[in-house]
């Protein structure tokens, strides 16, 4: 397996696919999943004649179990890492969901004069949980009942997770797909269920306010408006006021894993970002 191992001795595995003279686009994926939930945007843009490249977090698919260090300075981080190992300039990062906290942090911390553009789709920035600072925010209830739901019986959550919410095939007339279902619980079981478990405070928990101000390169910020898991209101609505120089695209009625059940309309819209 393609690996490189971070400074506190973290085995990171990665896919690297292309040419490697041709402009990379870096995909940072989803709690709790891996790079797999990537697979058909990688496809698409390989076919586009770009280098893509998408890593599994410690802690997630194929890439270390290990103790510490589930956290977004270390997310960010690894990500630095890795992109260091490749050498990767001009690089177009996109992350979704926990990913794209991740992609967020390293870009203000970590991507000065590698990064060229920045799309969040469905992202936990600027912050997810409900403070003084952030009303609109989600009670600590929430993400403990996760917390719990995952020690309980992961499985079962993770079956549940996918068969509901995450993809929206709780709402009325929706056709789940037995096969998106399956892969998802797929991926989640490959990770360890402490790193997942730590996942969740540092999906809900980071403050991104300051890492979004940061940011000065174009940003694309991609929701959907049936978002059960990151609400749109504590999420793209307030983050793109933060930064510098980024525009807002809400999609009707999408769910929170809309890369999948409408690939075809992001990854084309992704496209016209990249080429603008």
């Amino acid at each position: 397996m393609t690996t490189i191992t971070s400074k506190d001795g973290v085995q990171i595995f990665y896919k690297d696919w292309g040419p490697k003279t041709a402009q990379p686009i870096v995909f940072h994926h989803g709690w709790p999943l891996s790079a797999d939930d990537w697979d058909t945007q990688m496809l698409y843009f390989l076919g586009k004649g770009y280098r893509v490249i998408a890593h599994d977090r410690r802690g997630h698919g194929r890439s270390s179990q290990i103790t510490d260090g589930h956290d977004m300075v270390h997310y960010a981080a690894d990500v630095a890492a890795l992109i260091a190992h490749l050498d990767l300039r001009n690089a177009i990062h996109i992350g979704h969901s926990t990913g794209g906290g991740e992609a967020a942090r390293y870009v203000a911390r970590h991507g000065k004069g590698r990064v060229a553009k920045l799309a969040l789709i469905g992202a936990v920035p600027p912050i997810m949980l409900k403070t003084r600072a952030s009303p609109e925010g989600l009670p600590l209830e929430v993400f403990d009942g996760l917390r719990r739901d995952l020690a309980s019986n992961r499985s079962q959550f993770y079956v549940d997770f996918a068969s509901g919410p995450f993809y929206g095939y709780n709402r009325p007339g929706a056709k789940p797909s037995q096969a998106v279902i399956w892969n998802w619980w797929r991926q989640a079981m490959m990770g360890g269920a402490n790193a997942q478990h730590d996942g969740i405070k540092a999906f809900s928990e980071t403050d991104f306010t300051d890492d979004l101000k940061a940011i000065d390169v174009p940003t694309l910020v991609m929701h959907g408006d049936d978002d059960q898991i990151v609400p749109i209101a504590n999420s793209a609505l307030l983050s793109v006021k933060l930064l510098k120089n980024g525009t807002l695209k809400i999609y009707e009625q999408l769910p929170h894993g809309m890369c999948t059940t409408h690939a075809d309309i992001i990854t084309a819209d992704l496209l016209k970002f990249i080429t603008a």
